[in-house]
């Protein structure tokens, strides 16, 4: 059971992304985008910190390292740059557009994944990009 839990996982991440970005879209018809963005981080601070106290998890904080604080505050920055980017452009058009867009992301992980990473290449892994990628384009001009 535990080997597909990433698809479970990864498909909840999907139907959840879908519906911030739609709840996004309808908050953002009168708020700053900044300010959304703002909000919605306080939001996400306050659920994970109550998730980490519900779970029973909150005494591994002091057995993390400085490297990891690092990297995991990088990821952070990253994290709420693209939060931040994702509202000003969900303001600006349409969410379709917006998030196709932002799928770009996965060609740009693949890259990454294999310069950062060292992960293995495949044809499959090339065409899905490729196909991402003309994917997005489709959808941004249409």
């Amino acid at each position: 059971m535990e080997e597909i839990m990433w698809i479970v996982y990864g498909l909840l991440a999907a139907v959840t992304a879908a519906l911030m970005t739609i709840t996004g879209k309808i908050g953002l018809k009168s708020i700053d985008p900044t300010l959304a963005t703002a909000m919605r981080s306080m939001f996400m601070f306050l659920f994970m910190v109550a998730t980490v106290l519900a779970s029973g998890k909150v005494q591994a904080i002091a057995k993390i390292q400085t490297k990891d604080w690092g990297v995991i505050a990088l990821a952070g920055v990253f994290g709420a740059a693209s939060w931040l980017f994702y509202f000003l452009g969900l303001k600006a058009t349409t969410a379709s557009k917006l998030a196709a867009l932002d799928r770009l992301s996965l060609p740009m992980i693949i890259l990454f994944s294999i310069i950062f990473l060292a992960e293995k290449i495949s044809w499959q892994l090339i065409a899905g990009g490729i196909m991402v990628t003309v994917g997005a384009i489709l959808i941004v001009i249409a």
